[in-house]
C-alpha cells in the first residue's frame, strides 16, 4: 500500500495539476482574468488540491481537485469559451500521456521502477481524461455536452446537476469496465 501510494501519488499530483492548469491558461488566453486573480494559472500542485478530495484520493482512490473558477461572460463569446475551457482539462491528460509515451518508447534500456513510474503516470492520465469526459455533473464532459444540447433540453439537464455526485459515486463503487477498457485501448495505442 504505501510503496503503491509512493509511485502513484507523483503522478496523481502532475496528472491534475496539468489538468486544472490547462482550463486556468485557456480561460486566461480567451480573456477571463479570473483563474490567474484566484492564483490558478501555476504548475504548483498546492494551488489546485482541494484537501477533503485529495485525502478521498489517497484513501478511496476517488477524490478531486479545487475546480477552477471562471467568468464565462469574460468570454467574446461564453458558450464557446466555455466549451474550450472544458476541452482543455481532458486533452491536456491525453496530450500529457502520448508525450510520455514517445519518451518511454524511445528509452533504450531503463530499470523497472522507471517502467512502473511511466506505466501509472500514462495510465493515471488517460483515466483522469477518459473520466472527466463523462457527461455527468460537475465534470466537463457535461459543460461539453451542454454545449451541444438544444435550449429546450437544458432545464432537465440542470435538475440532473443536483443528482451528478451520487451518480458518480455510483460509477466508482460498482465499477465502470467501459471506463477500463477505453483506458486500456488508448494505453495500447500510446504504449
Amino acid at each position: 500500500m504505501i510503496a503503491s501510494l509512493i509511485i502513484t501519488l507523483p503522478a496523481i499530483l502532475i496528472a491534475i495539476t496539468v489538468h486544472e492548469f490547462a482550463h486556468a491558461k485557456v480561460a486566461d488566453v480567451l480573456g477571463d482574468p479570473t483563474p490567474r486573480m484566484a492564483g490558478r494559472l501555476t504548475l504548483n500542485p498546492i494551488a489546485h488540491i482541494d484537501p477533503i478530495g485529495f485525502i478521498m484520493l489517497i484513501l478511496v482512490r476517488f477524490g478531486w481537485a479545487k475546480p477552477v473558477p471562471i467568468n464565462p461572460y469574460n468570454f467574446r463569446d461564453p458558450r464557446k469559451g466555455s466549451l474550450y475551457v472544458s476541452l482543455a482539462g481532458p486533452f491536456s491528460n491525453f496530450f500529457l500521456a502520448w508525450v510520455l509515451g514517445i519518451v518511454f518508447k524511445s528509452l533504450p534500456g531503463y530499470p523497472p521502477l522507471v517502467g512502473t513510474i511511466f506505466f501509472y503516470t500514462i495510465w493515471i492520465n488517460l483515466a483522469l481524461g477518459v473520466f472527466n469526459l463523462i457527461p455527468i455533473p460537475p465534470l466537463d464532459g457535461s459543460h461539453i455536452l451542454e454545449y451541444f444540447l438544444p435550449p429546450h433540453q437544458l432545464e432537465g439537464f440542470y435538475r440532473l446537476q443536483q443528482y451528478g455526485f451520487f451518480i458518480l459515486i455510483a460509477i466508482v463503487y460498482l465499477g465502470s469496465p467501459i471506463l477500463i477498457e477505453v483506458v486500456e485501448f488508448l494505453y495500447r495505442l500510446i504504449v
